[in-house]
């Protein structure tokens, strides 16, 4: 008896091996799904954001310092010789500069014209971080009333 079990059927060898063919086959399918939906992930969706009120912000007495961007991407700070005027990037900055040295914790207000590409006001404000400005605000409109 040899070979055999208890049973009297001869033993089988157990398979130690897996088979992964299947394994692969899935992991080629999410690959490709992956692959297709991965560079949508990157686009951006056009939507309109809700209109909100939010809180009328309090400025201890001194005038608050609010860089504007105009329609054509000017930028203009309203305190100086002349608010009216367009500055340039090291103009902007200098400014910038020269308000902290006196107002060290002061929130510089960007007020964007709602015209201007979203790319404008970022670089602006990436100017007024650069420049040593910790806080930044957005200064909005509240929506009209129905």
């Amino acid at each position: 008896m040899i070979g055999h079990g208890f049973s009297g059927r001869p033993k089988r060898k157990r398979m130690s091996e897996i088979n992964v063919v299947p394994y692969i086959d899935v992991m080629l399918v999410l690959l490709v799904i992956f692959m297709v939906t991965a560079p949508m992930l990157t686009q951006g969706v056009k939507v309109e954001l809700p209109e909100t009120r939010g809180d009328v912000v309090e400025t201890e007495g001194q005038e608050p310092i609010v860089v504007s961007v105009d329609a054509a991407g000017r930028v203009f700070l309203n305190l100086g010789e002349a608010p009216d005027k367009p500055l340039d990037n090291a103009m902007l900055l200098t400014r910038i500069k020269a308000l902290l040295r006196h107002r060290r914790q002061a929130t510089v207000y960007v007020k964007g014209d709602r015209h201007v590409p979203y790319g404008d006001v970022v670089k602006v404000m990436a100017l007024l971080k650069q420049g040593g400005v910790e806080k930044v605000g957005l200064v909005t409109r509240l929506p009209d009333e129905a």
